[in-house]
Formats: structure tokens, sequence, C-alpha cells
């Protein structure tokens, strides 16, 4: 199923074996190509899978610390111009550009200490790729976060890590006292000149807190709850300082983009979707798994090469739901060709969002599967916005009626305008993560809705 993943870009090509650019790069054309099949090489996360050691002597084997003070002294405009160059767009769901995102926080300081906020919070149904980073690559991102960090003019970073992830915080935070005994953080961070301090802020679990200033506000010991904006947190954010809140993953792969060259992790992906991505891959699959791939790759070539295929083989496919449970399902027919990009997937109506991959296969009730996410949705939801609080509780008790058929059709349009009454309509994202997936299934299943009020119907006349 996979071809040929060779560049095809007008491009500076790096080396792949040495991790460094090469004196004399060589030009290559432009030419259409097929997307996948990264070579173990091009791979930022070498331990994903937790095979050899997570500490410091491991993580230094494998690269991690390599000359990051000569990064950091190139200074912060040169790492935030790299890093747009890079085309890096937030791993976390929003697929905001990292390097502008970056230079958003003041060039000069106003006397206001400057904050890095991690969100490892990852609550999004599906995803499990931030864990993974923090259980078997911690160092990966204690280096990340000082480069982020001093590009920001941030002399902090806090990592906002979900309360449940027991070995996560322990992994980490051994990472973090092994970075503070070698001098790699610090008073002198590996012998820049910069002070950097890491902290770990354990969380209590609610979805809610993934979002950044509702994740700002529980850092200060407050309810997570979102803040209007503006003001921005570049601005205004932790303690009332700049802040730049910014997912696990974004932070993780930047030292290796500084090392490897921009055009290197440019390479990959179609344009405005560079580079490689950790993919999760739950549901109805022989082998489950999270995986870094190229961006681009056909969702079908990710199932079938990296996840043994759909149980049941391709034809029993139902829908997939490509990022995450916030995120609309698409049918079989559009898995065959859609590829895992931004732009792609928005193109067919859906999103990338974590490029949480939940494949269902044809023994899925999907009705009953949305109507799970529905619930999720309305117990997560902080109350401050009449629209969520009143409409995620409203589809819930719809999409209830609508698992055993006890509706009647014109309610399925009701429940579809409903939905778009709570999108765009509250202060975060939270309203709209409860809304798509109703609209995805209405979208592309609504003739499995109508037939289950039908033998509802059926059932209650006879």
């Amino acid at each position: 199923m996979l071809r040929s993943a060779g560049r095809c870009l007008q491009q500076l090509v790096p080396s792949a074996r040495t991790g460094t650019r090469l004196e004399n790069p060589v030009a290559v054309s432009s030419c259409s190509r097929a997307y996948g099949g990264l070579k173990d090489s091009d791979r930022i996360f070498t331990n994903l899978y937790g095979e050899h050691d997570f500490g410091l002597a491991g993580a230094q084997k494998r690269g991690d610390w390599y000359r990051t003070k000569d990064i950091v002294n190139k200074g912060r405009d040169w790492i935030i111009n790299e890093m747009k160059a890079s085309g890096l767009r937030g791993r976390g769901g929003a697929g905001f550009p990292s390097g502008l995102k970056w230079s958003f926080m003041p060039k000069v300081s106003d006397g206001r200490p400057h904050y890095l906020v991690i969100n490892a919070d990852e609550g999004e149904p599906g995803t499990c790729k931030d864990r993974e980073i923090m259980r078997h690559d911690p160092h990966k991102l204690i280096e990340g976060c000082l480069v982020a960090g001093y590009a920001m003019g941030a002399n902090a970073a806090y990592i906002y890590i979900r309360g449940e992830f027991y070995n996560e915080a322990r992994n980490l935070q051994i990472a973090i006292d092994q970075a503070y005994a070698a001098g790699l953080i610090g008073p002198n961070a590996s012998g820049t000149g910069w002070k950097f301090d890491v902290y770990i802020h354990r969380g209590a679990g609610a979805y809610i807190c993934g979002e950044e200033t509702a994740l700002i506000e529980s850092i200060e010991g407050k309810q997570g709850k979102p803040r209007l904006k503006p003001p921005f947190p570049a601005n205004v954010g932790l303690f009332g300082c700049p802040t730049t809140v910014t997912n696990v993953e974004t932070v993780a792969v930047a030292p290796t983009i500084l090392r490897r060259g921009p055009a290197w992790f440019a390479g990959f992906g179609r344009k405005n979707n560079a580079g490689t991505k950790l993919f999760n891959i739950s549901g109805h699959v022989n082998n489950p798994c999270t995986v870094e791939e190229e961006m681009s790759i056909p969702l079908r070539d990710l199932i079938d090469k990296h996840a043994g295929g759909v149980i049941g083989g391709w034809d029993n496919l139902l829908g997939i739901v490509p990022g995450g449970s916030s995120v609309p399902v698409l049918p079989k027919a559009i898995c065959e060709t859609v590829l895992m990009d931004f732009d792609s997937l928005r193109e067919v109506k859906s999103g990338l969002g974590t490029a949480a991959v939940i494949v269902m296969n044809k023994q899925t009730d999907m009705i009953k599967a949305i109507a799970r996410f529905s619930k999720f949705y309305a117990h997560e939801s902080c109350g401050q916005c009449t629209p969520c609080r009143e409409g995620t509780t409203w589809l819930n008790d719809i999409m209830d009626r609508l698992v055993v058929g006890n509706a009647k059709k014109e309610e399925i349009d009701m429940l579809e305008e409903l939905s778009y009454q709570i999108e765009g309509h509250t202060i975060c994202a939270l309203g709209d993560a409860a809304a798509w997936p109703v609209q995805g299934l209405i979208r592309h299943f609504r003739p499995t809705v109508e037939q289950r009020i039908d033998e509802y119907n059926a059932r209650a006349s006879a």
C-alpha cells in the first residue's frame, strides 16, 4: 500500500544519518509524490516504545542535549525564524503555526517575568501521544522547554500534567532532577548564562483544563474555567504575566528541528502541513498503537501499515474519527482517500485534531458511540457559558433517546440546529467539540438514525 516517500520539494536536503545539515546541500526538483513510509533515521522520537533508557544517559546517546548551548547562543530571533521556516504547526489540536505563536511574546520585558506553560493534560478521548513522550522520552520535552523558553524570554516553564499520569509524572520528575544535577537547566542552563527552571503542576483530570486559559486558572489555584479574550496569554497570562501555552509534542520536536534544519522538517508532508507527527490508532484494529509518521500519509495506509488493518478487513469498516472525539466522524468512502493532515481533513468537514484515530467497524452502534461522546462533553462542561451548559445537556438527552429510536424524525433537524447554536457561541472550544461529533453523525449516518426511529415506532405499534 505504501509507496516511495522520497522528498519531492525544492529544498536543501540534510543528512539523515548524522542529523546535521550537509555542507553541500543538494537541490531536489518539485514533483508529485505519495506520503508515508517514514524512515527510522528520520524519526524524532526514537524511544517511543520505552525500549531504551529514558534517563539522561540514554537520552544523550540518542542525541538529546547535543550542543544545546550552541542553539541557544544563536539568539531568540534565530530560533523563532527557524521554527517559522520549518512549517511546524501546533500538535495539540488547533494547528496554529508554532513559530508565529512564539513570536507573539513581548520582545522587550516591561519588568514582568515571562512564562512557558506546557499543556500535558491530554484529556481528549482517544489521545495517547504526549504520555508516551513524558514516560519514555522526557528529556526531549525538557530540552525543548529550555530552547522554546529562551526564545520567548521565559526563565521558567510549568508543565501541567494530568493527575492520573502517575508514571509519566514520575519519569518526568526524575528527568528534571537529572537535568538540574547535570547543569542542563538551572541558574546557568547548559552553560548559556540563562537561568531556566522547570516545574511540574499536577492537574485533577478536568477536560476543560486542556483549554489554555482554564489551565492557567488551574495553576493559579482557581477553578478551571476559561477566561474571556482579549487580553491574550501572550500579554496577560500566568500570574498576570506574558505566557505562551503550548503542547508537549510541539515543544519536544523543536531541538531536533533546530539541529537538523527547517528544510529537513518542511520536506515531510504537503505544503502548510509539514513535518512528522505522532498518530494514535485505537478501536477496531488488529494492532492499536502510537506511531510517528509523515504528515499527509493516507488514512488507509496509516491503518493498514501500522495498525494491522481493520478487524474483519477494510470492507468491514463503518467509520473513523480521525482526530480525537471532538472532530466529526468520517464514513468508509471518505476514509478511502483522505490524507492525514490539517487541510485534507478540513476539506471533508472533519479535522486532524490531536491525530487520535478511532476506528469503528460494522459491529459498532454508531449512534450509541456518538451518544457516548455527547455524555462526555455534557459531563466536562464547566458551566460558564449558557449555550454550552444547557446545549450539551440537551444534546446528551436527545442522543440518549436516539440510541433506542425514541424520537421523531423532525428532531434530527432540531438536533442539528441545536448543535449550530452551540458552535461558535462559547468562550472556549468545548462547545464546538460537543457539536461536531453530532453534526458528523447527521451528515453521514442520517439514514441509520431514521431507521432506528422507524424500528422503534414499529415495535411500539406492535
